[in-house]
């Protein structure tokens, strides 16, 4: 079992940055994958980044590459999401979710996530 807290959000201007991080409980945290999704108002939950249990792998959406930096800190048992150049399309509550072992493959899917936040609020005025 995983619980995962969200921190970091908050009301931001375009262009401006924020560091989201999701710190987990538990003493396996390292063999899980981790990944950041994203919901906006009326619209599905998104992938946002996504990270190897080692942090040696991540993927992000095409919509943020170049801006975020998803990283992880294992002895800290913390996951984080740099922002940076955000945009008001990026205005969504933000999830930090957990994928249990055994990982095949790091995926982008919100559905292979065993586990979730309970999410930060990201407002990005113009």
């Amino acid at each position: 079992q995983v619980q995962l807290v969200e921190s970091g959000g908050g009301l931001v201007q375009a262009g401006g940055s924020l560091r989201l991080s999701c710190a987990a409980s538990g003493r396996t945290f390292s063999s899980y994958a981790m990944g950041w999704f994203r919901q906006a108002p009326g619209k599905e939950r998104e992938f946002v980044a996504a990270i190897s249990w080692s942090g040696g792998s991540t993927y992000y959406a095409d919509s943020v590459k170049g801006r975020f930096t998803i990283s992880r800190d294992n002895a800290k048992n913390t996951v984080y999401l740099q922002m940076n150049s955000l945009k008001p399309e990026d205005t969504a509550v933000y999830y930090c979710a957990a994928d249990s072992p055994p990982i095949v493959v790091v995926t982008t899917s919100p559905y292979d996530y065993d586990y979730w936040g309970q999410g930060t609020q990201v407002t990005v005025s113009s």
